[in-house]
């Protein structure tokens, strides 16, 4: 699971800038955060990549309304409507932007490049056509703020019972960042998105970094076969939930024209 996926920082601020809540420089240098360069490659009458702040504008004369996150994984085709050749480029990308109000959508190609430590992102956005229909499995915030908090409530009884739930000073290291963080005021959403979507998206983050810390401590006291699998059952549907979540909270912005 992506816990800050790029997707959503382009829907995000790109549903702001639609909205004309914020500047096209303050919106693309929201989308880049902390990777070098992004550009967007394939978008109709343009010859080559360009700039996201031109790419954005480009977007809006041909119609765009508004931008939603799709986050899929095999098996499941979370916020995607077709046609193949575009779910199988985000399927492998595990995240998409789909537009409203024009049959495109935007995929990821991350390129990393340096030595540890002095890592430099790039990524270009493959403009490609979709098929316009409703996305699959998207929930309402509602709906996915009460499937959050079950979820959660039924994971940590079964994880706690296996000694898989996440703990040691690795962890609290993590989750004292992402407090850290959140006190600071950081921005969850761009301007324009409904307080509940910011709690939903907040939850489904921290959620989702439980998660990746329960896996990462490995079989912890789950040795034997029967409680891996018990494991691997409890986590599984808090993650589908969780990614659910997101795309709710991203895509609120949208639905709400």
């Amino acid at each position: 699971m992506l816990f800050e996926p790029r997707s959503g920082r382009l829907a995000a601020w790109g549903n702001a800038l639609l909205a004309g809540l914020v500047s096209p420089d303050e919106a693309a240098l929201s989308i880049v955060g902390e990777d070098a360069v992004h550009r967007v490659a394939g978008l109709p009458g343009e010859a080559g990549p360009v700039g996201l702040t031109l790419a954005l504008g480009r977007l809006r004369a041909l119609g765009v309304t508004g931008l939603r996150v799709a986050l899929p994984v095999a098996g499941h085709p979370l916020g995607l409507s077709g046609p193949p050749e575009f779910n199988a480029r985000a399927l492998e990308a595990e995240e998409a932007v789909v537009c409203a109000g024009a049959a495109l959508g935007l995929v990821p190609e991350v390129t990393e490049a340096g030595p540890a430590g002095d890592v430099h992102v790039s990524v270009v956005w493959h403009c490609l056509p979709v098929r316009e229909a409703p996305p699959a499995d998207v929930p309402s915030l509602g709906e996915a703020e009460r499937e959050l908090a079950e979820a959660l409530r039924e994971a940590t009884v079964v994880l706690t019972r296996l000694d898989v739930a996440a703990s040691g000073p690795v962890a609290e290291a993590a989750l004292s960042a992402y407090r850290a963080r959140a006190e600071a005021g950081r921005d969850v959403l761009a301007p324009g998105y409904p307080a509940r979507a910011v709690r939903v998206l907040a939850l489904a983050q921290r959620v989702d970094l439980m998660v990746s810390l329960a896996y990462e401590r490995g079989h912890g006291g789950a040795v034997a076969a029967s409680e891996m699998a018990a494991r691997a059952e409890a986590l599984r549907p808090v993650e589908r939930v969780a990614r659910r979540a997101l795309v709710a909270a991203y895509n609120s912005a949208v639905e709400a024209l």
